[in-house]
């Protein structure tokens, strides 16, 4: 394992943490114009990881923590009783657990919710994407009842399990699944095309086919021959966090480096985004002299030890700060950073915002574009002008 990951493995805690390690010599970025805080909005929380809030005007937002439960956060209070309890069936342990929720487009009118979680059968770790419902005649609680399991993928070890789902603007369901773990990606699955580690995964929550519990959209790059009909893109170490940008409908992607880069990238269908053959925008196996051609390169790297653990944000599309509007905003699990990154010309540069002690494990965007922070410590923050 890396350097830091090894060193949490032993402490007496439960300590998440989406893979770093390493050393480097980052050049940090220079302070930007734009002021900004942190706002609590609620605390107490155990371990979490995501923070997703639905387009149902009802202006609640959902709090996924890592032991296996979903909290609601209404009014600007936490509610007492959990949304979903599956802490039962999770993993919860080191980067495996409870770790991601997205709404169908039309919850509204269409209750239902999937998570990706990981369990462990007979000694096997998967990951699991399953959907749920919402029970009748309570929309504060979902029907545990009601799990529907979408797809389980075998995991060979114990980290980079991804851990994101997102609808894309096309109604499609998008997963991030990690490499599966184990230093530099000793099985290769990150350019393997027959297996779903280490990829970016799209499908149809809305159809069923050839005995699947979904359908696989008719464009994805890889049907009919090459590789896994699921895959919409691959060469990734550890997804952990992306977004589709509201305005352009852009797809950013956080991927947790390995000893040296951390990396953002702008997903595009069947793109080959160079794991294990480089780490962000340089050569890791062999680390000189790599094949590049047909690779990706990130459109924002940093080197360690400036931060170690990538979390992938947002593009601002709020109002409270409207300096930001259009930059990508994204933060630090280990370092506590929070950037922006403006486009010009095709090139994004990259200022610091904040620099905290918080424990960052993911952003969230409420109905109006306005964002927020998770910090694993257990708390929920709204960014805010200073």
């Amino acid at each position: 394992m890396f350097r830091i990951f090894r060193v949490l493995l032993f402490l007496p805690l439960i300590i998440f943490l989406p893979s770093c390690g390493g050393s480097g010599s980052p050049t940090p970025p220079p302070p930007g114009p734009v002021a900004i805080a942190l706002s609590t909005v609620v605390s107490g929380l155990s371990s979490p990881l995501d923070l997703e809030t639905p387009d149902d005007s009802s202006g609640r937002s959902f709090v996924v923590e890592q032991g296996g439960t979903i909290r609601i956060i209404k009014s600007g209070s936490l509610v007492s009783a959990p949304f979903l309890d599956i802490s039962t069936k999770v993993v919860f342990n080191g980067e495996m657990g409870l770790l991601g929720i997205a709404f169908h487009p039309n919850f509204a009118a269409d209750p239902r919710f999937y998570v990706n979680y990981v369990r462990d059968v007979s000694g096997q770790k998967q990951t699991v994407i399953s959907e749920y419902q919402v029970q009748a005649g309570n929309s504060d609680l979902a029907d545990p009842a009601s799990e529907r399991i979408l797809l389980t993928v075998n995991q060979p070890f114990g980290n980079h399990k991804g851990g994101q789902l997102a609808f894309g603007p096309d109604g499609f369901l998008y997963i991030g699944l990690g490499d599966g773990g184990g230093e530099g990606d000793p099985l290769g699955n990150g350019q393997k095309l027959n297996t779903l580690l280490g990829k970016m995964l799209r499908i149809d929550v809305d159809h069923t086919d050839s005995g699947r519990q979904y359908a696989i959209p008719s464009d994805n790059p890889f049907v009919g021959s090459g590789g896994l009909p699921e895959i919409w893109a691959y060469g990734f170490r550890n997804p952990w966090r992306f977004s589709f940008d509201r305005s352009s409908n852009r797809l950013f992607v956080g991927d947790v480096g390995q000893d040296n880069y951390e990396e953002v990238d702008i997903g595009q269908k069947g793109a080959n985004f160079g794991w294990n053959i480089m780490e962000g925008a340089h050569c890791f196996n062999p680390p000189i002299g790599c094949d590049m051609t047909g690779l990706i390169l990130p459109i924002i790297e940093y080197a360690h030890p400036e931060g170690e653990t990538v979390i992938g944000g947002f593009v601002y599309r709020g109002s409270a700060l409207p300096a930001l509007a259009g930059s990508y905003v994204f933060g630090d699990f280990t370092g506590g950073q929070i950037w922006s990154a403006a486009e010009s010309s095709g090139t994004w540069n990259r200022t610091i915002l904040l620099s905290t002690s918080r424990s960052i494990s993911s952003f969230g965007e409420d109905a109006a574009g306005e964002l927020y922070l998770v910090d694993y410590s257990g708390s929920v923050l709204k960014i805010v002008p200073q």
